[in-house]
């Protein structure tokens, strides 16, 4: 093991064990200190874990590499400086303070309301855990000027996290961020100012409930196919986390009455019991909700991860069985809905536009495109398409946005993913599909029959290590020197990079127009397919997200659709060397 790194990681270890740290703390760090074993000294000690413009976001316990409540306090006063900076002169500044279901997310999001109010800062304290897109709503509708929600989002259990917002209720955006990152940054835990001013925190809890359904609410399209299939067979899960009791009001809110909930995943618990992973990315995770569904005969099982901002659906195939859609699917149907049952009850005026990333099915561009509805495209991370609400609000009507990894938005008085909205909006679908005879499998089928099918598929190569980091860093810049000439058998027509803000199409070079640039290719090729690659911001990756086009000539023809296109991705991987 290498001894100057177990002499550095001593050395910021020892400090942990002044006064300003508390005995628990000492404990944990005396332990690893004396252990024969220096692999858990240097885990946690090796580098500060870092605020970056999403926040925090790492494993417990005690270090520098570590989420606890010196490290979430170094990052509060980071963060209150820079507010009194940004908002100097002004009275009653304010910020809302929420948090997930976690372990320690109670303790984190108090420690943080006791800095805030230190520092002089309102603090609306939520009185227990709320979803994610309630603590950016309630920004917005107290006026605050920023908001601290804890969370670790679906990362395994060891995990919590520290998300930083503004005053729009969007996650941080520039200059903001830097300015923020270089504040935190100077910190030392002297600074820290730990104890309260009482008379600043004010709990709140079921008043913005109650407002934030209502503003659910407003998601709501059409009202009387809710009333016709008021009994359709829902099954939710929160996966024990913050959708538990505002997703069912929620639902039932909009008039549904046959809500039914995994109770086993109704229980809060930060160690997550009953799943691998409280990710509803993965299909283990929706084990239970199926289980329920079948015993019910549900129509759909819907899960929000832990903090409630992504969502996942489970809707029956032709034979009955389940099929767990993937997040290209949900944003489409989302999107498609929106328009046309807009579009045909006349709630469309000409002003609206949507928001998808550069990494989403295309497919959503051509329903938009097709019905005259402007379509934006944003880079990964809801805050960009936050930004775009901001920047056209009161001049154009924003109707709906999402990305693949899950997440989606389906109006504006939140500003970051918000399932619970999302899952009464599905929930809609699903009444008006089966008040049409259909199911949302053949709601999505219809989907493809009528804008064309497309088929999308992920592909994430791990490269650990220095080396590693060094080999992706190669890899990007071999890609932007020669970029494939063909893919799957197609010809590259159009190279985007959005480090230089260029694109090359047929050999025409022009301007991307884009808010800040990000390590980011794609390659379009003659037949349709779309590529895009970018290296991890988090791990040692480089993501590949394939998105390929195919004929569907009829709703039985979705598995053999599949099945050529999975041909056509693999050729594409081949070409890549994946």
């Amino acid at each position: 093991m290498d001894k100057e790194l177990i002499e550095k990681c001593t050395a910021e270890a020892q400090k942990w064990l002044s006064p300003s740290f508390d005995a628990e703390t000492q404990a944990e760090v005396k332990a690893m200190l004396e252990a024969e074993d220096k692999s858990a000294l240097i885990d946690a000690f090796y580098q500060n874990l870092e605020f970056g413009t999403g926040g925090l976001r790492g494993i417990m316990g005690a270090g520098t590499n570590r989420m606890n409540k010196y490290i979430v306090g170094m990052a509060t006063q980071g963060f209150a400086n820079y507010i009194n900076k940004a908002f100097a002169g002004k009275e009653g500044i304010s910020v809302v303070v929420g948090h997930d279901c976690r372990n320690n997310s109670r303790l984190f999001a108090e420690t943080v309301a006791d800095i805030f109010s230190a520092n002089g800062i309102k603090v609306y304290l939520f009185e227990s855990l709320r979803p994610t897109p309630e603590i950016s709503f309630a920004i917005r509708q107290l006026g605050a000027q920023a908001g601290v929600n804890i969370t670790a989002s679906h990362n395994p259990r060891e995990y919590n996290g520290y998300k930083a917002y503004w005053d729009d209720g969007a996650q941080v955006l520039a200059p903001h961020d830097t300015g923020i990152i270089e504040e935190v940054n100077k910190v030392t835990i002297d600074q820290v100012k730990f104890e309260p001013n009482d008379d600043l925190i004010q709990i709140i809890g079921g008043e913005m409930d109650i407002d934030y359904l209502n503003a659910v609410h407003e998601a709501l399209i059409d009202q009387e196919v809710i009333n016709r299939q008021k009994d359709l067979c829902i099954v939710y899960s929160p996966l024990h986390g913050t959708g538990r009791v505002i997703i069912p009001a929620a639902l039932r809110s909009w008039g549904f009455r046959n809500i039914n909930v995994v109770k086993e995943q109704m229980v809060i618990d930060g160690n997550f019991p009953t799943v691998v992973s409280p990710n509803p990315e993965n299909s283990e995770a929706m084990t239970l909700g199926m289980k329920l569904g079948d015993k019910l005969n549900a129509d759909l099982v819907l899960a929000s991860d832990p903090d409630a901002d992504r969502l996942a659906v489970v809707c029956r195939d032709p034979k009955g069985e389940w099929c767990i859609l993937n997040g290209n699917q949900t944003a489409l149907m989302l999107s498609y809905y929106i328009i046309e049952n807009k579009n045909k009850l006349g709630q469309l005026k000409g002003n609206e536009f949507m928001v998808k990333t550069i990494v989403t099915t295309e497919t959503i561009a051509e329903i938009a495109k097709r019905n005259n509805v402007e379509i934006r495209d944003v880079y990964t991370g809801f805050k960009w398409i936050a930004r775009e609400i901001r920047l056209d609000e009161g001049k154009k009507k924003y109707i709906g946005g999402g990305e693949e990894s899950f997440g989606y938005l389906p109006f504006d008085k939140v500003r970051d993913k918000d399932s619970p909205a999302s899952i009464c909006l599905l929930c809609e679908i699903a009444a008006w599909a089966k008040d049409n005879g259909m199911t949302l499998y053949d709601l999505l089928m219809k989907i493809y029959l009528d804008y064309g099918f497309s088929y999308q598929d992920a592909v994430s190569v791990t490269k650990p290590g220095k080396s590693g980091a060094d080999e992706i860093k190669q890899m990007m810049e071999d890609f932007r020197k020669t970029p494939p000439a063909q893919l799957g058998g197609s010809p590259v027509v159009c190279v985007k990079d959005y480090k230089t803000l260029k694109m090359v199409c047929n050999g025409k070079e022009s301007d991307l127009n884009m808010p800040d640039t990000s390590n980011v290719l794609q390659w379009f090729t003659e037949d349709g397919t779309k590529i895009s690659v970018r290296p991890s911001g988090t791990e040692p990756k480089i993501k590949f997200y394939v998105e390929v086009k195919g004929e569907m000539a009829c709703p039985n023809c979705y598995q053999s659709a599949v099945a050529e296109a999975k041909k056509k991705v693999d050729a594409i991987k081949k070409d890549l060397g994946l």
